[in-house]
């Protein structure tokens, strides 16, 4: 592991540690998105990684991170999502355990994706401190390694290479934008950028709803998370410092959009790309249909997150 802010040398021997354990996914265009944007949209399509999701990346670079005596303690987090499987995923590829706890009433599609990688659910109260408490004790008995959902260097340095393939392929872009919600995607999409072509422009997407990164990049330092109320589930988690550190540094803006905004962008993207996506990855594409006056003619880069979504459940 790594104590610091990952430098270009450590996101390219990131890339290539991970290359076997992800999929390098594609980029996709819609000349009819283009044409109701005004702009020139190209998607890296993460909803096609493995787990559906791109914190499979950040999950693979931490474990791949630590050596073999702290790796066969197992690997630990608490979670009610995608980075729960990638935890288990990441675990069950280095032949090592998983314990990843998860509140008593998170869905069991999901408790049950979880326990399909191999990995043991620890159940806990779904409060904060609840996961907390519980994963401590877990740690304790277990010495597993603790990765974190977004606030961990080597978790920040496995999302950059989405957007490192992303400038590889797509060349000219003057945008790039991400969602933001504890901030490894954004904080690793603006180290990218900043090493490999600083003139671009990074964004990032945010619900109205919960918008302490939008308030926390105004005010200069971490503002807490009022309300969770908002569709786009997966961006419902605070700031970190060390992802705050970076995003302050090298993000140059964060815009919110309203829940219907995230819906219609995310019913566009469905009915004319034909993609699954979650609604916290609509939220790029509904910044840039929220500001056509800002975007128009502009070349950009949007990371579609994930595509794990409840098709009982969906928004439209």
């Amino acid at each position: 592991m790594f104590n610091r802010i990952p430098t270009l040398e450590d996101i390219q021997d990131c890339a290539q540690r991970i290359q076997s354990i992800i999929h390098h996914t594609p980029v996709l265009t819609c000349s009819n998105l283009d044409e109701v944007s005004g702009a020139q949209l190209f998607f890296k399509c993460e909803n096609f990684q493995k787990i559906g999701a791109f914190k499979m990346r950040g999950a693979s670079s931490a474990g791949t991170l630590l050596n073999d005596e702290a790796r066969q303690k197992g690997l630990a987090t608490h979670s009610s999502g995608n980075h729960g499987q990638a935890v288990a995923l990441t675990a069950k590829m280095l032949g090592v355990p998983a314990y990843i706890v998860m509140p008593e009433n998170a869905p069991s599609v999901k408790k049950n994706a979880v326990k399909g990688y191999g990995a043991q659910v620890i159940e806990c109260e779904s409060t904060a401190a609840g996961r907390q408490n519980t994963l401590d004790k877990v740690v304790a008995k277990t010495g597993a390694h603790f990765i974190s959902p977004y606030n961990d260097y080597g978790v920040i340095a496995g999302q950059a290479t989405a957007v490192v393939e992303l400038l590889e392929e797509v060349q000219g872009l003057e945008i790039v934008i991400t969602p933001l919600g504890g901030g490894g995607l954004m904080a690793g999409a603006a180290l990218a950028c900043h090493y490999l072509q600083p003139s671009i422009e990074v964004i990032g997407g945010e619900p109205k709803n919960a918008d302490d990164g939008y308030r926390s990049f105004r005010s200069g330092k971490i503002e807490p998370l009022a309300t969770e109320v908002t569709i786009a589930d997966g961006l419902r988690s605070p700031l970190g410092d060390k992802t705050f550190g970076i995003i302050k540094e090298h993000v140059n803006d964060v815009v919110t959009v309203t829940e219907e905004e995230i819906i219609h962008a995310m019913r566009l993207i469905w009915e004319r790309m034909k993609l699954v996506i979650e609604p916290s990855c609509a939220v790029p594409f509904a910044v840039v249909l929220q500001q056509p006056e800002r975007f128009k003619d502009k070349k950009i880069g949007i990371i579609l997150t994930g595509g794990n979504v409840d098709l009982t459940k969906l928004p439209f």
